[in-house]
Formats: structure tokens, sequence, C-alpha cells
């Protein structure tokens, strides 16, 4: 009797031992411990690694230039507002030429290529000085504009390109997920999840990098758009000074203009 007991309980333990896994448990056993995003970076692709590694340059990229655009324009209109309030004032073209000195700012230059083509027409006052000045005040603010305006076309770059960097992220990522499913022949959430999770990581990345580009892009549109704005009153000022000192007959520059 107790020798059949005993074969029983061995007879269990070998059936016990034989039988299949619950597939749950499988799964809980093979699923990754670490899904944080930095776990899933780490255990991520090669391909889908440069991907998120691009998107996350892209990022800081997008935001040194709207730091450094933001700075430079409000440093750049501020001193554009005082020098078109001076002109505003009884001024004579020598006198602002002067004060201008050898400044390499926006309006400052407006003044000294106006100050130079009125030196170089000899003291003649006509109408050709005044369209040779107005001339000459327009190829200034054009080049201008396009200065302040540099390194603002990455942006437009980054928020039209990030979201299709971060889909072929994605694209990668699931097709990592099913040659998973392939290889192992199961369809377990083991297999698929790490996959699936990487793609979508690739995905907010993308969109991440995009979506602040795109907003500081229109910000600093709307920014460069005011200081042109800025530079056109300036243009203006200078014209209705030269027009002013036409009508007076007195268009003397002093020597510190030269």
């Amino acid at each position: 009797m107790q020798g059949n007991l005993r074969l029983r309980h061995v007879i269990a333990t070998i059936a016990l031992a034989l039988a299949p896994t619950p597939a749950f448990a499988i799964d809980e056993a093979l699923l990754p411990r670490n899904l944080s995003p930095w776990g899933m970076f780490v255990g991520a692709d090669i391909v889908v690694k440069a991907v998120m590694i691009g998107l996350a340059c892209a990022s800081l990229v997008t935001w040194t230039v709207w730091l450094a655009k933001t700075i430079e324009l409000r440093r750049k209109s501020a001193l554009a507002v005082q020098r078109t309030r001076a002109l505003e004032g009884n001024m004579k073209l020598a006198e602002a030429a002067e004060r201008a000195g050898d400044a390499h700012d926006a309006v400052a230059q407006l003044i000294q290529s106006c100050a130079k083509e009125a030196e170089l027409s000899g003291g003649i006052v006509d109408d050709g000085l005044q369209e040779r000045v107005a001339l000459r005040l327009e190829r200034v603010e054009a080049a201008m504009s396009r200065q302040i305006a540099r390194g603002t076309g990455v942006l437009a770059t980054i928020g039209a390109t990030a979201p299709f960097v971060g889909l072929f992220g994605t694209v990668w990522g699931i097709m990592n997920a099913f040659i998973g499913i392939s290889e192992s022949h199961t369809t377990s959430l083991a297999v698929v999840a790490p996959g699936i999770a990487e793609a979508l990581l690739a995905t907010a990345l993308g969109l991440v990098a995009a979506i602040p580009a795109v907003v500081i892009y229109n910000h600093l549109v709307r920014g460069i758009a005011n200081h042109r704005a800025l530079l056109a009153d300036a243009s203006a000022q200078l014209m209705l000074l030269v027009s002013r000192q036409r009508d007076h007959r007195d268009f003397r520059l002093a020597r510190a203009a030269e």
C-alpha cells in the first residue's frame, strides 16, 4: 500500500514537470522588465537608435536657434527703435552719420549708406539724388533682412521632415516586431511588445521635434517681419530727412560722416 502511494507521488511529480507551461506565464517571463523610454532606447535596433538620436539632435537645434534668434531680435529691434526715434527729431544727415559712426547695426548701415551716396553726389541736390538714396536704402534693407532671417530655415526643415523621420523609425520597429513573430512562431505579447514600443517611441520623438520647430518658426517669422517694418520706418525717416535738407538747399556733410 505504501509502495503504491510512493509510485503515485512519483508519477504525479513527473506529470507536473512535463505539463506545458501556460502561455501567460511564458509571456510574463519573456516580457522585458524595463519599458521606460531609456530602456526602450537601449533595447532598440541600431536603425531605430539612429533615428531617435537624430530626432533628439534636431530638437536640440530647434531650441538653440530659438534662444539665439530671440536674443538677437530683441537686441537689434531695441537698437533700431532707438535710432529711428532719434531720426524723428530735428536732425541733419551729417549729425545722424556722426552718431552712427562705424556701428554695424541695421539702421546705422542705412544711415551710413545714405551719407555715402550724398558724399558721392558732390552736394548736387536733385531728384536723382533721392532716387539713388532710395535704391541704396532698399539694398541695405534687403541685406539686413536676410541677415536677421539667417538660421530660421533649419526650423522649417525640421518641422517638415521630423514626423516622416519618426514614421520611418515606426515602420522599422514594426518590421522588427513581425520578424520576431516569424522567427519565434508565436504571436505572444513578449515577442510583439518591445518592437511596437520602440516604434511608438520613435513616433513620439518625431512629434516632439516637429511641433516646437513649427511653432518657433512661426514666432520668429513674426518677429522678423516686425524688424523689417522697423527698417522700413527708418528708411522712410531718412528719405524725409533728405527731402527736408533738399528743400533748404543744405546738404553739407561733416568730416566725421566720411
